[in-house]
This record gives structure tokens, sequence and C-alpha cells, in this order.
């Protein structure tokens, strides 16, 4: 190894990058891996940050939600590397409420199951 070779520059891992699309609150299970994506809805804004998305893992109960340690506000961008499909259904509107269907890929409408 040369004297400078530390100081080149490495390979960055390239991730998918949505950019501006504000923050959202997602479980720290969704964060870390140990569920899935299983509901989403939108809220209205708490700030000019934020865009409203919440979403929950397959495995979060209610009691594991309540806890605040639970939940983290993440870039937009962190929930579309967890699942890409979420940009489909970014501009829905606040009152929006959906189950994700991780098998099919899709999303089914909490009020009307379609």
């Amino acid at each position: 190894m040369g004297l400078f070779d530390k100081f080149k520059k490495t390979e960055e891992k390239e991730t998918l990058k949505t950019h501006n699309l504000g923050g959202c609150i997602i479980t720290k299970s969704l964060d870390d891996g140990t569920s899935k994506l299983k509901w989403i809805f939108r809220e209205e804004s708490v700030n000019p940050v934020d865009n409203g998305w919440r979403a929950l893992g397959d495995t979060d109960t209610e009691e594991y939600i309540n806890v605040p340690e639970n939940n983290l506000v993440v870039d937009f961008d962190r929930l579309v590397e967890i699942e890409p499909a979420v940009l489909a259904i970014y501009d829905m509107p606040v009152g929006t409420d959906l189950e994700f269907d991780s098998q099919r890929k899709v999303f089914i409408d909490s009020n009307t199951g379609k």
C-alpha cells in the first residue's frame, strides 16, 4: 500500500434517492428489517418538512407503536429504500389508509378493500 492509498476515494454504495419528499414516521422494526411494510397512512403534516406519511410493520403491535422510542422520523428516501413501491402512492391525499400486500406488491385501501 502506497503512502496515499488510504486517501483514495472508495466506491460509495449507490442508494436510491428520491430527494426532497420530506420526512415521515416509521417504526423501528421497519428500519432495522425485523418487520416488513404492512400498513401506511397519511395524516396532516405537523411541520413543513413532514409529508404526513406513517408506516407500520407486519409484526408491530399497538403496545409496540405506543412506545415513543419505537417510532422514528426518517427521510422518505429511507422508506423508499425499505419498500420502493411506496413511490407509487406518494401523492395520495391526507386521509389515505392502505394495507400493503408484500406478496403481490399492491396496496389495498383499508376502508374499501379495493
